[in-house]
């Protein structure tokens, strides 16, 4: 299937632009819809949608917003921070969604495992399916992510 000139616009500024200097899909030289796809697969696999994996991220972040720059414990497993860098970054997808520039890192206490995601990584995953590419610089593989926020 041929890709629309708006499809061909989106990938080039998802692969290096104005919005972020190493760009959303990293050295990743699947489409922009492969990477959305296998994704999609691997999230259908792991029995979670796109929506129960961004409602969680959005729960443990805005669990730790009020301790902005600290530590919070979050429930028996999680130790949770949000950091704040000031402003805020547009979707790349064409329309006038802005997220702040925050950063949430939850550590999980059992498994010492550490993942850490953005406000508009929460966006691209609800929205859009998107979780970047491989070796961008906030990539969350999606196993990692729901073994992590899901654990008990």
């Amino acid at each position: 299937m041929k890709k629309s000139p708006q499809q061909d616009k989106l990938e080039a500024l998802l692969r290096s632009s104005k919005l972020s200097a190493c760009g959303f899909l990293g050295e990743d030289k699947r489409s922009l819809w492969e990477i959305i796809d296998a994704d999609a697969t691997e999230l259908e696999r792991l029995g979670r949608t796109r929506e129960d994996v961004a409602a969680r991220m959005q729960e443990l972040t805005d669990q730790a917003v009020p301790a902005l720059g600290d530590w919070v414990k979050v429930g028996k497993m999680f130790q949770v921070c949000v950091d704040d860098n000031r402003g805020m970054i547009p979707c790349p997808w064409p329309h006038a969604v802005r997220c702040l520039k925050r950063i949430t890192t939850i550590h999980h206490l059992k498994t010492g495992k550490t993942v850490r995601w953005s406000d508009l990584n929460i966006h691209l995953i609800k929205e859009h399916g998107f979780f970047e590419g491989k070796g961008a610089p906030f990539r969350i593989e999606p196993k990692d992510l729901v073994d992590s926020i899901f654990a008990s």
